[in-house]
């Protein structure tokens, strides 16, 4: 079983009010990631939350998902990779590891994830964008055990960087997909949007 865990419970200080549920177009911020990850045709998708989690709830109304609530969300970004591994059902053999504030995470990228994986049969497979390694990242269960004991606001990174010779990379020829943690990121992404549009 393929797993998708979508991070959205974060405090999102640097933005001044919840980001997730930040308009692009017609649909909340959070609600395009997930959707972008449902369309990937992962089997089970676990968004967990924790600040303003009765509005991220909201905002994927409709959506087949489940929720994971982590109420150490403050204590960083591990808090919550380790709530979602454990929400994980039994017999998940992958799991996706998705920042619920990066909506340019298409389902193209994820499905060239799950086929490296399925190819190169390492146990983490990470995106690199231009020479620059991003998210979402995914992980066999064997290394959930580790997931499970990160601390603090780095996420997996430390445990990426321990031996990369476990890890396949997988190359995409532009830069990372924007996580919007500041006004600045924000509109800098629906100027993207926009232009996107007025160009079909």
């Amino acid at each position: 079983m393929l797993a998708a865990i979508v991070l959205a419970a974060g405090q999102g200080s640097r933005f001044g009010s919840q980001k997730l549920l930040a308009p692009i177009r017609t649909k909340p911020l959070v609600r395009v990631t997930v959707e972008n990850v449902l369309t990937a045709a992962v089997d089970d998708v676990v968004v967990v939350v924790g600040r303003d989690a009765d509005g991220v709830q909201a905002a994927l109304v409709g959506l087949q998902v489940r929720f994971a609530e982590n109420r150490n969300y403050a204590n960083g970004m591990s808090t919550s990779v380790m709530a979602g591994i454990e929400a994980l059902l039994p017999g998940t053999d992958l799991a996706l590891i998705a920042l619920g504030d990066q909506p340019g995470i298409t389902p193209n990228i994820i499905r060239r994830l799950i086929e490296a994986q399925r190819v190169s049969r390492k146990p983490i497979v990470v995106p690199m964008y231009a020479g620059q390694r991003g998210n979402p990242v995914l992980f066999r269960s064997d290394f959930f055990p580790e997931l499970a004991t990160i601390h603090g606001d780095h996420g997996a990174r430390d445990l990426i960087l321990s031996d990369p010779e476990r890890v396949e990379f997988v190359e995409f020829p532009f830069p990372p997909p924007a996580d919007i943690d500041t006004r600045q990121d924000y509109d800098a992404m629906l100027q993207l949007v926009d232009g996107a549009i007025k160009r079909k």
